[in-house]
């Protein structure tokens, strides 16, 4: 799930209060390994949003557990980013929730859900960022949503879906935030679906199993947009060479995270130039960036030091155990950071926060450096 500047703005209210009673800091190149006791979750989180000093959450599951009582939480939660603890924020959702965006007093959702809070919403909700009660916001969307993002004052959806309140939208659309109306001028197209988002500057960066956007070739699975007029942007084309499953973005440029043989996380400057690449034996699935390292998580153990693999992903040459998250600095060298998670899927959902210069990362995981991390943790 990726943060657009204008939640990077809204998160850094209150910081300094936040940093004294976490300990995080902002300065760091990397934040820590460890991460501090939160509640756990009996499902999966896909995905998760920082906003001020409250972290978002959103997956498959239907409760939480803090301090030994298990509490219902129906697919959405929130925890307090200061103290760790679960708060009273309980909409809910009949099925997963897959992506979150949050901005200024509203926290939006997109999944596999026909209902929330009880009343029909077709995938895309909004919910209070303080209350949690439903908003107004309600439309019908054809297919699958996959991602969201935040800029321009506008809300950003890719997934796979061809329209939106009956008006032809090829896996992409856009909301207006003031009224929560469709953008009727914001109109670009994918080929195929789109599984990731991330906005910095005009760009919109467009992440998935596409081989064309706006029916152009050559820009395939990973891409950029206008974030006002929906135009190509024509001088971006990296063309990754396998399916991109993330996306994060900063001044440097794009990283991204990949699946093939093995798997990758790749990162390119704003003209397209690749920057680095890191192979890992397993689908890299969610990767973000805070102070210049790429943060990234999926279902890999081992971290290649060189691109050799074999035919069936693993490393050929020398490489380091990495269990599900690892780091790369802004040279695209392997950083020491190894929290080591475990699990099958691993890890699913990696974001950032630069106002508390914190890391969250939500999955299927049960266990994050021997201590017990039930689908939630966070670093700092």
């Amino acid at each position: 799930m990726r943060i657009s500047q204008q939640l990077r703005l809204a998160v850094t209210a209150g910081v300094a209060g936040v940093l004294t009673l976490l300990g995080w800091s902002p300065a760091y190149a990397t934040v820590g390994a460890a991460s501090r006791t939160l509640p756990s979750f009996n499902g999966s989180v896909y995905a998760v949003a920082f906003l001020g000093g409250t972290v978002y959450v959103g997956g498959s599951f239907t409760a939480a557990t803090t301090h030994g009582r298990q509490v219902e939480r129906r697919r959405l939660a929130a925890f307090d980013a200061r103290t760790g603890e679960l708060l009273n924020w309980a909409p809910t959702a009949d099925r997963t929730v897959r992506a979150l965006a949050a901005t200024g007093d509203s926290v939006y959702a997109a999944g596999d859900f026909g209902t929330a809070s009880g009343a029909g919403r077709d995938a895309l909700a909004r919910f209070d960022a303080r209350s949690g009660e439903l908003g107004e916001f309600a439309h019908r969307v054809d297919g699958m949503p996959r991602a969201l993002a935040v800029a321009h004052g506008r809300l950003f959806l890719g997934g796979d879906f061809t329209s939106v309140d009956g008006e032809d939208r090829t896996r992409l659309a856009a909301f207006r935030l003031a009224d929560g109306a469709l953008d009727e001028d914001w109109t670009p197209t994918a080929d195929a679906p789109v599984y990731a988002l991330a906005t910095f500057g005009r760009r919109v960066y467009l992440g998935g199993s596409f081989h064309r956007t706006n029916q152009v070739r050559s820009t395939r699975r990973l891409s950029a947009v206008d974030a006002v007029s929906g135009d190509l942007d024509r001088d971006f084309r990296p063309q990754p060479t396998a399916v991109v499953h993330a996306v994060a973005a900063d001044s440097s440029g794009v990283y991204a995270g990949l699946g093939g043989l093995g798997g990758r996380a790749e990162a390119w400057t704003t003209g397209g130039r690749q920057r680095w690449s890191r192979f890992f034996d397993g689908d890299v699935q969610a990767v973000a960036v805070l102070n210049g390292t790429a943060y990234v998580g999926g279902h890999f153990d081992r971290a290649c030091l060189t691109a050799n693999v074999d035919k069936f992903g693993d490393c050929d040459d020398d490489n380091r155990s990495r269990i599900k998250l690892a780091a790369i600095d802004a040279d695209g060298d392997l950083a020491d950071w190894a929290p080591q998670a475990n699990g099958i899927q691993g890890v699913r959902a990696v974001t950032a926060s630069r106002g508390l210069g914190a890391i969250a990362a939500g999955g299927d995981f049960t266990m994050v450096g021997g201590n017990a991390r039930h689908r939630i943790a966070a670093f700092g």
